[in-house]
């Protein structure tokens, strides 16, 4: 049997602004409309018809990636069902169906920036346009975070989480803490 890899956090020393988001089971299913029907029924969340949107349902939330490309993160994997029971429960119900499902919990660290200078913070370093009426609550995608590729998701006006792949962990909070020092001072 294969050994898994823990699921450790980055250490990230949380400030005002931005604090690490617990550890989570994250998948990426890729399948039409009779995949995700089938995953919505066990998973909980639904799935955004609507470009770049994401729902929420309780702790579990499903991210519109590309056309049939969607990230499920399951925000309180630690206090709920491990992801491999998780992983079962979603291929068995999709099972007959034309779909990719893979386990990225172990690839993927997440960080949330909150407060006023939260959308400044990320614009420091995000080509997108951020402002409120661009990028509204609920929206997310896959774009870059200076040098690094991320999935920026606006939970709240003044909120947002942020995942990419933990070898960019140190990388992408030096940077943030960098242009947060405009706001923040040396935080």
């Amino acid at each position: 049997m294969p050994s898994v890899a823990p699921r450790i956090p980055p250490r990230l020393q949380p400030t005002e602004w931005m604090g690490a988001v617990p550890v989570a089971s994250r998948f990426i299913l890729h399948g039409g409309a009779r995949a995700r029907a089938a995953a919505a029924s066990v998973w909980g969340a639904g799935f955004s018809d609507e470009a770049c949107r994401a729902t929420l349902t309780g702790s579990r939330a499903t991210l519109w990636l590309g056309p049939e490309e969607f990230l499920l993160l399951d925000l309180a994997a630690e206090s709920a069902q491990p992801t491999a029971a998780v992983e079962r429960m979603l291929e068995t119900a999709m099972a007959g169906t034309p779909h990719a499902l893979v386990d990225i919990s172990h690839r993927q660290f997440a960080v949330g920036l909150s407060g006023p200078h939260a959308e400044l913070i990320l614009r420091g370093a995000c080509p997108l346009d951020l402002d409120l009426g661009e990028f509204p609550v609920g929206m997310c995608t896959r774009t870059v975070l200076a040098k690094a590729e991320v999935v920026l998701w606006r939970t709240r006006a003044n909120q947002f989480h942020l995942e990419a792949w933990r070898s960019f962990s140190g990388y992408l909070t030096r940077l943030l803490r960098e242009i947060a020092g405009e706001f923040y001072g040396g935080s």
